[in-house]
Parts: C-alpha cells; sequence; structure tokens
C-alpha cells in the first residue's frame, strides 16, 4: 500500500541543505542564547553564564570554522567583492579573539559579562553584514552564475558534523588521560 506521507521533492530537500538557510539558523540559535545569557546574568545563576558562554563559544567557532573554510572562499569567487569578504574575515578574527578570551575566564572575573556583551555585539553587526548584503550577493550568484547553494550547504553540513565530533573528542581527552576511559 502506498504511503500516505509525501516525500520531499529535490527542491525541498534543496532548500533544507542550502547554505544560506543552514547559516542563518546559525545566526538565530547563537542570538538566541546571548539572550538566555542576558537573563541568567540579571538573576546572577553563574553556573547557567559559564555553560551558555561554552555552548556560545563552541557554535561559533564551529560556525565561523565552516564559514571560512566552506562558504566564503565559494561567494568570493563568485560575487567579486574583496572589500566586503575582508571585513567577515577581520570581523571573524576579533569574535575569535573575544572567544579565547572568554574560554579561559569564569563568570566572577573582571570584566567577565562586558566581554560577553561586546561579542553580542560583534555577532549581531557581523550578521547584518552577512545577511543584509553578503547572502544576497550570494543569492544573486546562485541566480545568475550557477553558485550551487545547495552543495555548499551539504558541504557546510558535513564540516559542522566533523568539527563537532572533534570538539567532543576534545572535551573527552582530559577525562581520558587521567582515567583510560572516556568520560
Amino acid at each position: 500500500m502506498p504511503s500516505k506521507t509525501p516525500s520531499k521533492t529535490a527542491s525541498q530537500t534543496a532548500k533544507k541543505q542550502d547554505a544560506i538557510t543552514l547559516l542563518t539558523a546559525d545566526h538565530k540559535a547563537v542570538t538566541a542564547l546571548f539572550k538566555q545569557f542576558e537573563e541568567a546574568k540579571e538573576s546572577e545563576d553563574d553556573e547557567t553564564c559559564a555553560a551558555l558562554v561554552q555552548q556560545i563559544c563552541s557554535e561559533l567557532t564551529v560556525h565561523a570554522t565552516v564559514e571560512e573554510e566552506v562558504f566564503y572562499p565559494a561567494v568570493q569567487a563568485a560575487i567579486d567583492d574583496d572589500d566586503l569578504m575582508d571585513e567577515a574575515e577581520v570581523e571573524h578574527a576579533g569574535a575569535k579573539d573575544l572567544i579565547a578570551q572568554l574560554e579561559e575566564m569564569e563568570p566572577g572575573d573582571p570584566l567577565y559579562a562586558a566581554k560577553v556583551t561586546v561579542l553580542s555585539e560583534y555577532i549581531k553587526h557581523h550578521v547584518g553584514e552577512e545577511e543584509g548584503d553578503m547572502f544576497k550577493k550570494a543569492r544573486k550568484a546562485e541566480k545568475e552564475d550557477g553558485l550551487d547553494l545547495a552543495a555548499l550547504g551539504v558541504a557546510i553540513e558535513e564540516r559542522k558534523q566533523a568539527l563537532q565530533a572533534e570538539m567532543e573528542m576534545d572535551e573527552d581527552a582530559p577525562a581520558m588521560a587521567k582515567t583510560g576511559k572516556p568520560a
């Protein structure tokens, strides 16, 4: 008997894996984490703040890596806007610097909350430029020049999964060093 559930069409599958759709979803997820941090900070919940900052830093590290390794090179070749791409690279460097600082800090440390706030502002600005300019140019290049955003989406998803697996292994390494067993 045929299934009553319609199968996904190729365009629906491609849309799900579309690079811009995936990157925009990451933007929304990190924005939500920053909002949760603000709420936890207001309630002086240091444990939740620390967990949220760790998650924010991990999410941003993976996101920036897939953009730099997969998305940006393809887009730069397609849109011919070196200034826009250079600015994105510099913005990533600034965010990475703050991430590195935050990964060494605790919620009670001086400037901890200020650094999270500045990181949030950096990311908000960066997202605005990507979604307001770069993504529009990439969509135009998709239509006019054949930039394959669906294939980039698949590559981004694969690289994200590999990076997340690496990060999980790195988190387990200290426990294995002490016990000889995975955490």
